[in-house]
């Protein structure tokens, strides 16, 4: 999967961006019909040490995938924004496999009636 990293108001070194590529192809387990994805690393200016934000946009059959985290550091902000795509890659197989049967039986039913 392609995966496309930029880090806005600063410049991510090499050790951050392999983070994020090893745990963005662990998403090709769950669903391997994702086309590209994006990350967006941003640094938030607020008090709180959680200034810092991971986006991420994965671009699949049927549609977009987004989750956004804001944490203490950019691996645990990618970490779970990697989780909650993760859900959504479930929900969003599921939805597709469920669209899929309802439509082989309509087909069946359809093809039993002509006959």
């Amino acid at each position: 999967m392609k995966i496309g990293v930029q880090s806005i108001h600063f410049s991510a070194d090499s050790k951050l961006l392999d983070f994020i590529q090893k745990k963005a192809n662990k998403l090709d387990q769950f669903f391997d019909q994702i086309i590209s994805g994006e990350v967006y690393l941003k640094l938030e200016n607020v008090d709180n040490e959680a200034n810092k934000v991971s986006e991420i946009k994965l671009i699949v059959p049927g549609g977009t995938l987004f989750a956004k985290e804001q944490c203490k550091s950019f691996e645990e902000a990618t970490d779970l924004a990697i989780e909650s795509l993760r859900k959504q890659i479930t929900k969003h197989k599921e939805k597709t496999r469920k669209k899929i049967s309802e439509q082989k039986s309509v087909l069946i039913e359809s093809e039993i009636s002509d006959y």
